[in-house]
Parts: structure tokens; C-alpha cells; sequence
């Protein structure tokens, strides 16, 4: 398929860009010049508190959502509707039914819903829940479709795994065309597809290996990682998961490997997914040393953001302006993003404190911003 291109992108006038940079001690911004040639830090906002997740509303730019775990207040969610100047914490937040004998440890992945309506949001936590807020983040109650689900407790394997950091629900995908229809991920667990807005789930897993298991490709139980729509394409998604990479087409209705065509001293193992944001068949990767030790580096110390343009079937290393050796770092799932303009920017923070940009999508890299804390997610306000 051709690479797609908005005409008129070219032409607009070049705006600053904006990353939301959550860590493991606070929150931070970086904001470019209209060049995205110079970056201005500012911060901290929560210092000294665990941030999973820190998002912008693309309903309304003006509302920062972030998913926090602090000393005091446990595990919560603050708004805010001033681009971060002012923040409130919800009133309610994601907890599972005191019945139910679950207690929600962090909230993971915060997403909105669909455009049609406005304020309303999803939440994945740890353990493995689902919560979805009608009010802009101000409450939340759960998706009792899947977190009482007959079958939760079987396709979460239980509250406990060894999942680093807890078992949790990400990779919330609302299809465009249809409110209803959405898709989560849990590591562990698999990938999960509901098309009566939660009401009732079914696994979507076929084809996706499970090398650590009994059975190599049984129906529900794998570690996806992380799962993308495909650019302007929701019937194609995009999966990187803990055994590989994987494409789904939905009229094929089974997941491909797409892993096949990465260097086999690199290997098809990492976190996060980023795709093109106009190009269907564009998407990047950020590969960690899958060896048997998982010392989630990069393999051989040497960084690289792996890129392909035929919708996974061939990858190219892009590691210009990267260190090129004794640089033992990787990307968390959340820690990779693409902002929209044309050439597409690409933006990562690594587990060492340092957010990486490039703005020709991803031939050359540089670095932005240095001595963080461990960063746990960056996205384009």
C-alpha cells in the first residue's frame, strides 16, 4: 500500500509540540519550538509519586488526565482542565466491588472513549479490571461485563503472575467507527475484544504464540504487550507481545507473525508499539534483550528503534545520533509516542531518566532531556 499523506499537513502552520512524561517520581512537560528544534523542561508536578499513565483528552487538548500512586492516598486518578496548571483528584476511583475480595494496586492505562462522547474514559489496572468514568475522570465505576465475567478469573490465570509490577489491563482500543466495539489487553492474559461496550467478552488470541505454556497457541493466556490500531485502519491491528510480533487483519480473523523479519541477534522481544499517524502500514518498535536471564536492556547495550514500512513484513535499524555501546537501557510500553506532523516525530523515554526525539521519523535521534527518573510513559499533549 502507497504511504498516505495529508495534502494540506504540509502547508499548516508548524506548532510546538507537547510530551506528557509520567516517572516514578512525578510528572514533567516538554514543549518544543514550532521547529521542534529546542525543548524547554518543566516540572515537577507529584514529586516523589508513581505515575503509570498521563494523558490528553484529544476531545478537549485542555484536559490532562494522570494515574497516580502515592504515598498517602493509594491508588487514584487526577484531572486536570487548565493543561496542568491545577489539578483535582477524583472522587471515586477505580475500585473493584468490595465483595469481590479484589483490591485495585495501581491504575495502569488510562484511554478515552469515543469521540461521541465526550468525558467519558476507560481505565485498565492492577490486578487485571476495567473502569470506565462517565464524568471526565471525576468517578469511575467498573465494567462489571468483564471484571465479573463467568470467565475473568480463568483468563486472568487469578490476581497474581509474574508480571513485573502486577498483572495488568492495557492496549484499551475504542474503535472510531463504533462506540461499542472495543478491544483490551492483559499481560497476562491475551487480548480481548467486546462489541456491546463491555457487556459480554471474547478472547482474540488465535495465532498469537505462548511459547512459556503447555500449549503453544491455546485460546486465551498470552503476554501481549502492547496493541495498536493500524493508521486510519482499525480493521488492522498491530501487537507486540512477550513471544513476538503480530499483525491482525479482521477479515483473516487470525493474528500473523510479523516477527520473522527482525535481525535474529536482536530478536522480536520489547514494549511498546508506535505507529505511523497517517500511514497504515508504518510503525516503529523499540527491541530489549529477550535472552533467558530477561535482563530488559537493550540487546548489547546498543539502542536502536526498529522501523517497518510494509505493514511488518521486512524492519530497519534506525539508530543514528544513539549511543552506540554500553548504553543499558530499555522503553517501558507506555514510554513511546509519534506526534502528527509530516515529517511524523517520534519521542521515547528510557528506564534511565532520558526522553529521546527524533523529527524525521526515526532516521536520526537525539537527545532531549536528561536525568529523569525512571520514566514510565511519554505522550503528545
Amino acid at each position: 500500500m502507497p504511504r498516505l499523506r495529508n495534502p494540506s499537513a504540509a502547508r499548516a502552520p508548524a506548532k510546538p509540540v507537547t510530551l506528557l512524561i509520567a516517572t516514578r517520581k512525578g510528572l514533567w512537560t516538554l514543549r518544543s519550538d514550532a521547529a521542534r528544534r529546542s525543548f524547554k523542561l518543566a516540572g515537577p508536578q507529584f514529586l516523589g509519586h508513581i505515575l503509570n499513565h498521563a494523558v490528553v483528552d484529544p476531545r478537549d487538548p485542555k484536559t490532562w488526565l494522570v494515574a497516580a500512586r502515592t504515598g498517602h492516598l493509594g491508588p487514584t486518578v487526577f484531572r486536570s482542565t487548565d493543561r496542568g496548571r491545577t489539578w483535582k483528584e477524583a472522587t471515586k476511583p477505580p475500585a473493584f466491588a468490595d465483595a469481590s475480595g479484589r483490591t485495585v494496586k495501581h491504575t495502569f492505562w488510562l484511554a478515552p472513549a469515543h469521540a461521541s462522547e465526550p468525558g467519558a474514559w476507560y481505565a485498565g489496572t492492577s490486578p487485571q479490571g476495567l473502569f470506565r468514568s462517565e464524568d471526565g475522570g471525576a468517578t469511575w465505576n467498573p465494567v462489571q461485563g468483564f471484571n465479573e465475567h463467568p470467565r475473568r478469573k480463568e483468563w486472568c490465570g487469578g490476581d497474581q503472575d509474574g508480571t513485573p509490577d502486577g498483572p495488568t489491563v492495557h492496549s484499551i482500543l475504542v474503535d472510531p467507527r463504533d462506540a461499542r466495539h472495543l478491544y483490551i489487553s492483559m499481560s497476562g492474559g491475551g487480548t480481548f475484544e467486546s462489541t456491546d461496550a463491555g457487556g459480554d467478552w471474547r478472547p482474540l488470541n488465535a495465532g498469537v504464540r505462548l511459547d512459556f505454556g503447555p500449549d503453544p497457541y491455546p485460546e486465551f493466556g498470552q503476554d501481549p504487550h502492547c496493541v495498536r490500531f493500524a493508521a486510519g485502519n482499525p480493521d488492522r491491528l498491530y501487537q507486540q507481545n512477550h513471544c513476538g510480533l503480530f499483525r491482525l487483519d479482521r477479515a483473516k480473523g487470525r493474528w500473523d507473525d510479523m516477527g520473522t523479519g527482525m535481525p535474529k541477534a536482536v530478536g522480536h522481544v520489547g514494549f511498546p508499539m508506535v505507529v505511523h499517524p497517517r500511514d497504515p502500514d508504518t510503525l516503529w518498535i523499540f527491541p530489549m534483550d529477550g535472552t533467558d536471564v530477561w535482563p530488559r536492556t537493550a540487546p548489547g547495550g546498543k539502542p536502536a528503534v526498529f522501523r517497518s514500512q510494509d505493514g511488518g513484513k521486512t524492519w530497519r535499524r534506525q539508530a543514528e545520533g544513539m549511543p552506540k555501546s554500553q548504553a543499558w537501557w530499555t522503553v517501558k510500553r507506555q514510554a513511546m509516542t509519534a506526534d502528527a506532523r509530516d515529517p511524523a516525530g517520534l519521542y521515547l523515554g528510557t528506564t534511565s531518566g532520558e526522553i529521546w526525539g527524533s523529527r524525521d521519523e526515526g532516521r536520526t535521534w537525539r537527545c532531549l532531556a536528561r536525568h529523569l527518573p525512571h520514566i514510565y510513559s511519554v505522550e503528545v499533549a
